[in-house]
């Protein structure tokens, strides 16, 4: 009923929860529990507080990833198990709230699948976890909007699947997660980069070509802690080495990345996959540590991390400065001989006598992503990360990132 839904909301959601010292929490619950007809309406207002995140810039994953941090796991399915049904309504989305979407509807059909999502018949615990999500939502406030809220027209690209380049890619950064050989990995996550760095050159080029109206884009990337400073640098390094702008917020536990959709897709991949690689390095790196009687294993995770996302960050700077010197060369080459001048993948793009071409295209780019992340973000400061005080650490950081170099053999 909406009056005892209201009169849960009145004592629960609205009230200092500091100034009643919890009161207002078991109040609410306890009318929602009395009531079994508000179970309707409670539930449709949860998809109304959804809807009002949208608007103000919040997207699937974005809610659920601060309901999971600030809050515990049956607020974690209650929001999802929303998500899903709210889904139901949106004919058309735009390709990340698509994804995110699937993601979504994945994890809970998992988490059914397996058996072990507790289930409370207790109808007061479920009337506080409803309230304590909904206390949550409607306290998000406004963020910067990445993407068109549902409901507004999307623009859709053609359905014929992804690049075969980024399949390429995909394939070598999984390869590169599962492989127990460092040197494997190094010459897969080398390779990787170097495709990353042609795509993006062939994108910019191709799109110069057609007169394109792209325009930059943005999408966040959730950073998580632990060690969410040395996780906000890598993700930074990966960002600037392909031609985009990060901006991490420290509060929420993401950063939000700004480039155009080509060089947006290959930083989520890279980023990812370099996590895991670092993550999975540190651990061996740890154990050896621990094998040898240390014991100072939060100082060693910071140090070895930093020093991972700083040496990435030389080594990506370094394979795309190359990637793209070849690719000018290479195309000097061709327009000195007469020959027209194309793309890596062998589109062509330029006429011949247009080698000099590539420099003011990626120029313009850069600067268009600038002007879009400043856009977004008129008032970004500097943070001052926490010192490195673990030397071994440092050393095993770098070693780990040299071993998952980005530059070409």
């Amino acid at each position: 009923m909406p009056g005892t839904v209201e009169g849960a909301f009145a004592a629960a959601l609205y009230a200092d929860p500091a100034a009643d010292d919890g009161r207002g929490l078991d109040t609410g619950a306890s009318l929602l529990a009395a009531d079994p007809a508000a179970d309707t309406e409670l539930r449709r207002r949860g998809s109304e507080f959804l809807r009002r995140a949208w608007e103000r810039g919040w997207q699937p994953a974005d809610v659920v990833r601060i309901v999971r941090r600030d809050l515990d796991e049956p607020h974690t399915r209650l929001v999802a198990e929303l998500i899903a049904t709210e889904a139901v309504r949106y004919e058309r989305v735009a390709p990340r709230w698509g994804a995110q979407l699937t993601d979504i509807a994945a994890d809970l059909e998992a988490d059914r699948g397996s058996g072990t999502a507790p289930r409370s018949t207790d109808r007061f615990s479920s009337a506080t976890t409803a309230l304590e999500l909904y206390r949550l939502l409607v306290r998000l406030p406004a963020i910067e909007a990445v993407g068109p809220v549902p409901g507004t027209p999307v623009h859709l690209p053609a359905a014929d699947g992804e690049p075969r380049m980024l399949t390429r890619i995909r394939a070598l950064l999984a390869k590169a997660e599962g492989t127990d050989f460092p040197e494997e990995a190094e010459a897969l996550s080398a390779k990787a980069q170097e495709l990353m760095a042609r795509h993006s050159i062939d994108e910019a080029l191709l799109a110069d070509r057609a007169h394109s109206a792209d325009v930059p884009a943005a999408c966040r990337i959730g950073v998580d802690a632990p060690y969410e400073s040395a996780k906000a640098i890598l993700l930074d390094a990966v960002a600037s080495a392909n031609r985009c702008q990060a901006v991490w917020n420290s509060g929420f536990g993401f950063s939000t990345v700004v480039g155009f959709e080509p060089d947006l897709e290959v930083v989520e991949l890279l980023y990812t996959s370099l996590l895991v690689q670092g993550t999975g390095a540190m651990t061996r790196a740890e154990a050896a540590q621990r094998a040898s009687g240390r014991k100072r294993t939060k100082t060693f995770r910071q140090s070895f991390l930093m020093a991972y996302a700083h040496r990435i960050g030389e080594r990506l700077a370094a394979t795309a400065d190359q990637a793209t010197a070849e690719q000018i060369a290479a195309d000097a080459a061709r327009a000195a001989n007469g020959e027209t001048v194309g793309t890596s993948t062998g589109d062509p793009a330029l006429t011949a006598g247009g080698g000099g071409r590539l420099l003011p295209v990626l120029a313009a780019r850069d600067m268009a992503v600038t002007d879009r992340a400043e856009r977004m973000f008129p008032e970004t400061v500097r943070t001052r990360v926490r010192g490195v005080t673990d030397g071994e650490g440092w050393a095993h950081g770098r070693a780990a990132a040299d071993r998952a170099r980005v530059t070409s053999s």
